[in-house]
């Protein structure tokens, strides 16, 4: 059995769902929230890889290179902000985050 594009999309597919449903579900904790961004944009690049293998172009996977270069800087400054926020208010709860619109 060989392992086809078919393959590779449903597997794609299955890890943008679980990212979805990981947002929908918890909505308190937001490095739970950060890490279903990353889970999507994996996702996503796992379609690329797959249809650039697929078509024989390597377009696709200099694509893959930029999106993670785009999710390692919302990690970085996604935690720098967790950090802040923890130290001045002692919780990263998604409520205490709402409570600080102005």
């Amino acid at each position: 059995m060989t392992v086809g594009l078919q393959h590779y999309l449903t597997l794609s597919a299955v890890l943008f769902a679980i990212a979805i449903a990981g947002i929908f579900i918890n909505r308190r904790n937001v490095i739970l929230l950060l890490m279903c961004i990353e889970l999507m944009l994996l996702a996503v690049n796992f379609n690329f890889v797959a249809f650039s293998r697929y078509l024989g172009d390597e377009t696709g996977q200099v694509f893959v290179f930029f999106i993670l270069t785009v999710a390692a800087a919302e990690a970085a400054i996604g935690l720098a902000i967790l950090v802040v926020l923890f130290r001045n208010r002692r919780s990263i709860s998604v409520d205490d985050i709402s409570e600080m619109k102005g």
